[in-house]
């Protein structure tokens, strides 16, 4: 039931591969923590690879809910073939040259014709 909440409010990708493991409010802010699922891309099938933890968290500013700022922390996992090799899925999850989400971006970009400041994410 809350999947098919979140598709209404969450970028499509984190609904479909990712796991929402925390949820954290700081000040007006709410922090959604997200960790990829261990799924292996079809690109790299064909190989037998380890799952090997997961990248540093990256942090993206999304829509605001009910009056919060919200931040998303998405974990990136990390796969390890037999030598070593790691592996990992690309995702297309900010826009250009900021740390919003594509969506957030082109409602700034279409609704005001600029996106506000980009600086770090409190």
């Amino acid at each position: 039931m809350f999947k098919a909440l979140f598709r209404y409010v969450l970028p499509k990708e984190l609904v479909d591969f990712f796991d929402l493991v925390n949820i954290c409010e700081v000040s007006e802010s709410l922090h959604l923590y997200f960790d990829e699922y261990n799924i292996v891309p079809d690109e790299y099938k064909s190989l037998c690879l380890l799952p090997n933890g997961f990248y540093e968290a990256s942090t993206i500013k999304d829509f605001p809910l009910r009056d919060k700022k919200v931040v998303l922390h998405i974990r990136r996992r990390r796969w390890v073939d037999a030598d070593g090799k790691s592996y990992s899925r690309h995702w297309d999850l900010v826009a250009e040259g900021t740390r919003y989400s594509k969506e957030f971006a082109f409602f700034f970009k279409e609704a005001f014709g600029y996106l506000p400041d980009t600086s770090p994410i409190s």
